[in-house]
């Protein structure tokens, strides 16, 4: 396996395993309106990041690709604010909002390189 497909699945199994934690989050969140609103942002923005990835690596060409993963990063960008939020607001400031807080911005920052530097 070439260090580029290797890479692409790794990224990929981060992703899922990113995605899996968030769920397992949101379900330990209150039951109130302002989380319920929070939580079906936050789990539709993280799943976004995840499939629209998975889209890309599927990509046609690399302007199929650049645009997937635009999409990528904005779904990325939108996960970390809800995840900033639920801190801020202190909706959960536990050790494990804080963890997938950083987790998502990594994961932004990782998605914005691949962008800069994907030539179309």
């Amino acid at each position: 396996m070439n260090d580029n497909i290797r890479y692409k699945e790794e990224m990929k199994a981060r992703l899922k395993k990113f995605v899996l934690d968030l769920i397992k989050f949101c379900q330990g969140l209150p039951k109130t309106q302002e989380a319920n609103i929070i939580t079906n942002q936050l789990l539709r923005s993280g799943s976004s990041v995840y499939a629209n990835y998975r889209a890309a690596c599927r990509a046609r060409s690399k302007a199929e690709f650049f645009s997937k993963l635009s999409i990528v990063v904005e779904e990325a960008d939108e996960t970390e604010m809800w995840l900033d939020l639920v801190i801020d607001s202190k909706i959960s400031y536990t050790p494990e909002a804080r963890r997938l807080h950083q987790e998502s911005l990594e994961i932004l920052k990782i998605m914005t390189s691949a962008r800069k530097n994907t030539k179309i």
